[in-house]
């Protein structure tokens, strides 16, 4: 195997090993998909508190007088808008308006940090590296960075007696640089769970004695590690898109219901042509979320049907831990992507009942 496609470890591995995890190779890391099981590890987040290594999420430092014009060529969004210390949910696009990646951009004092996908790391990088403008320099600093999202209803006594910093005045999507269990570390308001919570960004050789700091204060709470299953069921319940099941290269922001990211006043940006024409003509499906009536989980790639007649696909699909019972993301031809439709989706060649609802699934408490 050569080192190019080298599956590497996060510095949370032996961790993932004590805690007697199911490891998998995932976007190049070997990540945990369970411990104790997905259902009791998506019930903990959304009742106490939970811990995920996300560390193979990439990092990117973006330095220059120009960042901010650099950064709004190759995003959607309008960087113009953020504040020092906010954070902002964006993407990236080809210029037929296909996403390259959805990310975040990070702003601080004297420069930005891009926070890509795992599975797109290098592809971003290298587009990033591309498109920058003049005295722009962008930095991969993914391998020294470890990250720990840390999210639940108790997060707050969980976190709070092991730093000075008031964890309770950083508003959603925002961060301060900080020291928890005496780590010095980005302190960031933000998560895939719809839950309370922080994503901790910190020297990857300090990311075992953080751990074991944060599982000592959350004891208490029955704090637990979280693995993908869980991250997967906590984010589709939120109707959190999944890049390379519900968005990719052959999507749009507008279809994708991205379209409040997409700022076309704020000059020009890689895909702003096609994305204006799509807007001017109007999408030609949707991206839906829908619950079964019928008994059955739907899967990514079952086909979607009204009175017979496909209309779309499912692009996640799972059971719902919190409501005990199937649910989905789907695209469908916009004439039948209103909320109360009803669908059909195959599954293994039975036609079962399903409907278009308003998400999120589960209501949000990040607030």
């Amino acid at each position: 195997m050569g080192k190019e496609n080298e599956v590497k470890k996060t510095p949370f591995y032996n961790k993932h090993v004590e805690f007697g995890a199911k490891i998998v190779p995932f976007a190049g890391f070997f990540m945990p998909v369970q411990y104790a099981g997905i259902i009791e590890e998506h019930r903990r987040v959304r009742e106490t508190v939970g811990v995920f290594d996300v560390t193979h999420m990439g990092e990117f430092i973006v330095k220059g007088l120009s960042s901010e014009k650099s950064l709004n060529t190759i995003t959607i969004n309008d960087v113009s808008k953020l504040a020092i210390g906010q954070v902002q949910y964006s993407a990236m696009c080809y210029p037929d308006g296909g996403i390259v990646d959805d990310l975040l951009v990070y702003r601080f004092k004297d420069h930005y940090m891009m926070v890509v996908n795992a599975s797109n790391l290098d592809k971003d990088f290298n587009w990033a590296k591309e498109h920058l403008i003049e005295n722009v320099e962008v930095e991969n600093v993914s391998d020294e960075t470890g990250l720990l999202a840390v999210q639940g209803p108790k997060v707050y006594e969980t976190l709070q007696p092991l730093t000075d910093v008031k964890l309770d005045e950083i508003s959603f999507y925002h961060f301060v640089e900080g020291k928890i269990a005496g780590i010095d570390m980005i302190i960031s308001r933000t998560g895939y769970t719809g839950e309370k919570g922080f994503e901790l960004y910190h020297k990857a050789a300090d990311s075992e004695y953080l751990w074991d700091e944060i599982f000592k204060t959350g004891k208490s709470f029955d704090i637990q590690p979280i693995g993908l299953g869980a991250r997967d069921t906590l984010r589709l319940e939120m109707k959190y898109c999944l890049y390379g099941n519900d968005i990719d290269k052959t999507t749009n922001p507008l279809e994708a219901g991205l379209g409040w990211i997409t700022k076309f006043d704020n000059g020009e940006f890689i895909g702003k042509e096609s994305l204006l024409k799509i807007k001017e003509t109007g999408v030609t499906r949707r991206l839906i979320a829908f619950e079964m009536i019928d008994r059955g989980i739907p899967r990514h790639g079952y086909k979607i049907y009204i009175e017979g007649k496909e209309v779309g696909i499912v692009t996640s699909g799972t059971q719902s831990p919190s409501l005990n019972k199937g649910i989905g993301l789907g695209y469908v031809s916009k004439e039948h992507s209103k909320i109360g439709t009803e669908l059909e989706i195959e599954s293994r060649g039975r036609f079962l009942k399903a409907k278009i609802v308003k998400p999120p699934f589960v209501h949000s408490k990040v607030s």
